[in-house]
């Protein structure tokens, strides 16, 4: 019997589980697509209903994995896709947006960013969200790999102040967001989705970690994703293109990390004690 999947609550009330799934490098080598399309599937089946990806991914290979697994379950899934800076005109935005709705087979995107900071202005960006928001072509707009600074810019420009979610690396190996980002994220009612969660696989082979996973008979994976889960306000989207590797990362909702795992986990991965650069992959 697997316990409830925690939830987030995006400023709109909608909610979402606290463990999702990713695409980055999906669609890139098509002998691997059917798996990778099962895969995202077994992640609906068992409720890790948010999918997420890009129109950057595999240059659209990505949705159009992600289309092909929601095809007659779209009610089931939470979609977000980002538009590319370069792209992020008022103009651009809206056609890369009504393309990334032609790769994914939808008629409306649930959450959409922008991938990272470019150059035009974040005024043009956000009034295209508004504006696609407006036509029922997206739900919430939010942003990726922001910093503090970002979002302080973000919140003086017209209709800034709705923007639904940041998403950033962060892991335990990469906890820099702790000291001053997720606070103000959170105190801001404005979800994080975590990346990389799994630090691209090099957390499944460090020792301390493994350690721990130990204890609880799991997998170093999980234990990685069981941390994430005690952050409040994150939700985590790791990759993968196996059905067997799903139900692993959804099991690690099942584990209850101790006050002394926490501690240990402290130990050998330290939260930050100053600020630092925003980390990005």
């Amino acid at each position: 019997m697997h316990e409830p999947t925690p939830t987030i609550v995006f400023k709109d009330g909608r909610k979402v589980p606290a463990l999702g799934q990713g695409t980055w490098r999906m669609g890139e080598n098509r002998a691997k697509s059917a798996d990778e399309v099962r895969s995202l599937q077994t992640g609906l089946d068992l409720g890790m209903t948010l999918i997420d990806t890009a129109e950057m991914y595999g240059d659209g290979a990505a949705e159009r994995i992600v289309g092909e697994a929601i095809r007659g379950r779209r009610d089931e899934a939470f979609v977000v896709s980002k538009v590319l800076p370069s792209n992020a005109s008022r103009a651009g935005t809206v056609a890369a947006c009504e393309r990334s709705l032609r790769n994914l087979g939808i008629d409306c995107v649930d959450l959409y960013l922008l991938h990272w900071r470019g150059g035009y202005p974040l005024a043009e960006t956000v009034a295209a969200f508004e504006e696609l928001k407006k036509a029922g072509k997206i739900r919430a707009w939010g942003v990726s790999n922001f910093d503090v600074d970002d979002m302080e810019e973000l919140s003086g420009v017209p209709d800034g102040g709705n923007v639904a979610a940041n998403q950033v690396l962060y892991n335990l190996a990469r906890r820099g967001i702790e000291f001053d980002l997720l606070p103000r994220c959170r105190d801001q009612g404005v979800p994080v989705m975590a990346y990389s969660p799994l630090d691209e696989g090099r957390l499944l082979h460090d020792a301390d970690l493994i350690h721990v996973a130990k204890a609880h008979q799991a997998t170093p994976a999980q234990v990685a994703l069981a941390f994430l889960k005690t952050r409040s306000g994150v939700i985590s989207i790791p990759k993968t293109g196996s059905p067997e590797r799903a139900r692993e990362n959804r099991d690690a909702i099942d584990i209850r990390l101790t006050t002394e795992n926490l501690d240990e986990l402290d130990r050998h991965f330290p939260p930050p004690r100053r600020k630092t650069r925003l980390e990005v992959i």
